[in-house]
């Protein structure tokens, strides 16, 4: 992936929900992990990563085009996750705020 194209990804999707000047219950963890993402913005393996399917892992090899659909798909997942968190903990529900964290968290390698 290209590492240009991926710190715009990033910076983008950090710049989705800024937080308001109510702090919400995930807040500082999220901005924890919102900062280790910033740092690995020069990592070439660092991103939103996606599980391989199973006919991709039989007798095909992956084009340039099915691996940039992968990329943007795998960004737009991961970006739509972490603004759920954002919006959870605006609402103050630390549980769903907690679990979508989780689930980004677990989507990008760091």
């Amino acid at each position: 992936m290209n590492v240009n194209v991926t710190a715009v990804l990033v910076a983008a999707a950090l710049n989705v929900g800024i937080a308001s000047a109510h702090a919400g219950p995930c807040s500082s963890a999220i901005a924890q992990f919102e900062q280790a993402v910033r740092q690995s913005a020069g990592n070439p393996n660092a991103g939103p990563m996606a599980c391989q399917s199973i006919r991709a892992q039989v007798d095909r090899q992956p084009t340039p085009e099915s691996i940039k659909r992968a990329e943007r798909r795998a960004q737009a997942t991961f970006q739509a996750t972490l603004a759920r968190a954002k919006r959870l903990d605006a609402q103050g529900n630390l549980t769903g705020c907690t679990r979508a964290l989780t689930a980004a968290k677990r989507m990008y390698n760091l």
